[in-house]
């Protein structure tokens, strides 16, 4: 048979480990060495934990009678820099992977070893094989992501939820991909997500009438009330405001911690960002000013005569105005339906939630995490940056310019 014809599994390569501290050179001073044996390289795989290096190269073999010599002069240099080698002799390149291609991100708060070994355990019985494990960040929480294959990612998603539930971490599966980091446009909602109040409570404690609004909103969320009717009937306690205290609601309101970061680094790597809001645009849309956003929709509170009327006007923002100004958002940017985000903590989220190419519960009600693709439990919103696969690293170089 000839070289033309021999399959790549069966053409000798030898598999080169070093493996020792970490230092300046290390990579170039093995590939140096092995260049005199005028080998190529078939793959490389370099990790650094805690100063340790474990640098491999797979190469193919040197030409007959110099494989002792390469061997010998590998390993002389590796003990001139300190370092240990190992050697192996093989056949062709890695195995094949499995079909499906997905990527799991792992959040913990601490990552303990039990939920490790059970997300990884999970992932072995559903048929996958890690191939890769990348840590994402270390603070405020421990992200880790593993490349999966073999395993499609909504099976994988069905079999960790369990798992993620139990051991207290949040666990996100995507497809692995072009279009993951090519998702350009996030939505979220605003009342308890963007932000960490219900704007209808803040307008409902200067009517005095807080405890009132605060009750209906909580069933309204939990999915047992309409949403509509509950909107009409909160805001209906809201009659005969001076409309001044628009300005006052607005100074109120606080951000969700890394609501900016999220948004920030969204931004400087090319991601569209909007809200859309059961709550009132006079809010969404200082919101919309203040933070840079692209898009913004919510209801309006109706003002006559420099006072609250207690009825709002327009359509209603409601669970399935909420999917509907996700798909328009999407096509004004551009953006197939497949490569947006959508996050939300209520029940009058879902549909925008299961309408996105990725939707995530953030510190969500039950019903939501149930039936959302991930959720996020942490009261940090920029760590759905991970879920991304935007790292800490990245998250940080996007801190040091200018703020939104």
């Amino acid at each position: 048979m000839s070289a033309s014809q021999t399959s790549s599994s069966d053409v000798p390569t030898l598999l080169v480990k070093i493996f020792g501290k970490d230092r300046p050179g290390i990579t170039a001073g093995l590939f140096d060495t092995l260049a005199a044996f005028s080998v190529d390289v078939v793959d490389i795989e370099q990790v650094v934990t805690r100063g340790r290096m474990v640098l491999c190269a797979l190469v193919t073999e040197p030409p007959p009678g110099l494989e002792g010599d390469l061997r010998a002069t590998v390993h002389s240099w590796a003990e001139s820099m300190k370092m240990q080698a190992e050697i192996i002799s093989g056949l062709g390149d890695n195995r094949p992977r499995g079909l499906g291609r997905s990527l799991v991100t792992v959040l913990g708060h601490p990552l303990t070893s039990e939920a490790t070994a059970a997300v990884t355990a999970r992932i072995t019985r559903t048929g996958g094989n890690i191939d890769r494990i990348f840590r994402l960040a270390k603070y405020p929480v421990t992200a880790v992501e593993f490349a999966v294959s073999g395993v499609e990612a909504e099976p994988l998603r069905t079999a960790l939820a369990p798992d993620a539930a139990k051991l207290g971490i949040d666990v996100a599966v995507v497809a692995a991909g072009l279009y993951r980091r090519a998702q350009r446009l996030v939505v979220m909602d605003v009342d308890s997500t963007l932000i960490q109040d219900e704007v209808i409570e803040l307008f409902a404690a200067h009517a005095g009438c807080e405890d009132k609004v605060a009750e209906v909103t909580a069933a309204a969320m939990r999915g047992e009330l309409d949403f509509e009717q509950s909107l009409h009937a909160r805001v209906a306690l809201l009659e005969g405001l001076d409309a001044s205290v628009v300005d006052k609601v607005r100074s109120e309101v606080r951000l969700t911690p890394g609501a900016r970061t999220l948004i920030r680094t969204l931004k400087r790597l090319g991601f569209q960002v909007g809200v859309v809001s059961g709550g009132f645009t006079q809010v969404t849309d200082d919101l919309k000013d203040r933070l840079g956003l692209d898009f913004a929709h919510a209801n309006t509170l109706e003002i006559v005569d420099g006072r609250l009327t207690g009825k709002v006007t327009g359509e209603i923002v409601d669970r399935a105005g909420k999917a509907r100004l996700l798909r328009r958002f999407a096509a004004e940017a551009g953006v197939p339906l497949s490569q947006t985000v959508a996050i939300g903590d209520g029940a009058n989220d879902l549909d925008m939630l299961n309408a996105a190419g990725l939707g995530v519960a953030f510190n969500a009600k039950p019903v939501v995490r149930e039936a959302a693709h991930t959720a996020v439990n942490f009261p940090f919103l920029d760590t759905v940056l991970y879920l991304l696969g935007i790292t800490r690293e990245e998250v940080e170089a996007a801190d040091t310019l200018d703020t939104v």
